[in-house]
């Protein structure tokens, strides 16, 4: 499988300058192939196809209006003309099913959060031995190499984000000697807001709420920002200060993400969750609070990481009715309200937690093997048959005072 390697980057002044220079000729090369697509679906000429459009770029580079286009790569205004024909494709198969929907390509501007250009194995570009990044017309770039790439690369990108930082990704081929031994370990998870997560061994796990932590200051960073007059040098850096707080925020969250999914693929051999309507919950009056927990990225990197080390991981239907199933005898005795955090089983009288119910459902569903749910409910109390075999008085009175307790 494919995996995509970021690390930061850290280029000079002068490198920044032709970074720059790359990402606006991208952009503008982007925009125009998609003015010229356009324009011909407006008169109902048929699509402008991907060869035209490249023969356009190249004549265009040799004419006076345009020679700026020269300098820089010419792989990195080919690989823009490439992305174009990516969200033509997405936006296609979106209308035919064969994937969500999406909308229909727009047009990039230089404000964007996030800008970006691609480079392929044909461009020239290689890690040196000094672990510099050499990019073609741009320079070495120093990288900050947290770990070692498990194959040679076949592109890399780099991305500025909005915080003002530089980003070199690469896409490597991962071989399959990343599987994990086999254990016997199975679990549930079942997400919720107070607890972020709640396995079906009973174990809770704290919601981090990384957002809400860092609210305070970023009320502050933006009550600032709103003071600058629009276009000056103090509103630019205002908003630097904001965006660099907002991916502070978004750092925490995706390091925690990434601890708890490695620890659930490495202790469990399968994994089961359930399918959440994430984009409806986050219509409702919890949006912020579901936004801040992420639990589509938790579940993405679950499925990839069981997939990379030879895991399990099953995703239940949304509609299974989890919190309405008693864990220990199968009865399903109706919704309940969501303050009621706690109740008695009418059938079998055992005494459930909701989240803990819900989890072990969650495996159940799945197909798993879950022994912990009598293990983490409470029975209720059931008077003693009258056949059962007692304790003799005498032992039980000894007992009781040695332990302390009144015997009646």
């Amino acid at each position: 499988m494919q995996l995509r390697y970021s690390f930061r980057v850290y280029p000079s002044a002068g490198q920044r300058m032709a970074l720059a220079r790359a990402f606006g000729c991208a952009r503008f090369v982007f925009n125009d192939a998609l003015r010229v697509r356009e324009t011909a679906r407006a008169a109902g000429l048929p699509l402008v196809p991907s060869g035209e459009l490249s023969k356009r770029l190249t004549a265009s580079k040799k004419t006076p209006e345009r020679a700026w286009l020269g300098e820089v790569s010419s792989v990195v205004l080919q690989q823009s003309l490439r992305d174009l024909d990516t969200a033509y494709k997405n936006f296609f198969d979106g209308l035919r099913g064969k994937r969500p929907r999406m909308g229909a390509p727009r047009f990039k501007s230089r404000k964007d959060n996030r800008q970006a250009i691609r480079f392929t194995a044909n461009a020239g570009w290689k890690i040196m031995a000094g672990g510099k990044l050499r990019l073609p017309k741009v320079g070495d770039l120093a990288v900050k190499w947290s770990r070692s790439l498990p194959s040679t690369p076949s592109t890399v990108t780099v991305a500025k984000d909005a915080a003002g930082r530089y980003f070199a990704s690469f896409v490597v081929e991962t071989g399959t000697d990343d599987t994990l031994p086999e254990t016997a370990g199975q679990v549930g998870i079942d997400l919720g807001l107070t607890h972020f997560a709640i396995l079906s061994d009973g174990t809770k796990i704290d919601s981090p709420r990384f957002l809400r932590r860092a609210e305070k200051k970023l009320k502050r960073e933006q009550r600032r920002l709103s003071r600058k007059a629009k276009a000056s040098n103090n509103r630019t850096k205002a908003r630097i200060k904001v965006a660099r707080a907002h991916v502070r925020v978004a750092d925490a969250r995706r390091e925690f993400h990434h601890q708890l999914s490695t620890r659930l693929i490495r202790e469990n051999q399968a994994v089961a969750v359930e399918d959440l309507a994430v984009k409806g919950l986050a219509r409702t009056r919890m949006a912020k609070s579901i936004h801040d927990a992420g639990w589509s990225a938790l579940l993405t990197m679950l499925e990839y990481k069981a997939a990379r080390y030879g895991r399990t991981f099953v995703r239940i239907g949304r509609f299974e009715p989890t919190s309405q199933v008693c864990c220990v005898c199968g009865v399903k005795d109706g919704p309940k309200p969501l303050h009621i955090r706690e109740w008695t089983c009418g059938a079998c009288g055992a005494v459930l937690d909701r989240d803990i119910n819900a989890a072990v459902n969650v495996a159940k569903a799945a197909g798993l093997a879950v022994s912990a749910c009598r293990a983490r409910v409470r029975p209720g109390s059931v008077p003693a048959q009258r056949e059962e075999a007692g304790t003799h008085p005498k032992v039980s009175r000894a007992s009781g005072s040695q332990a302390g307790i009144s015997v009646l």
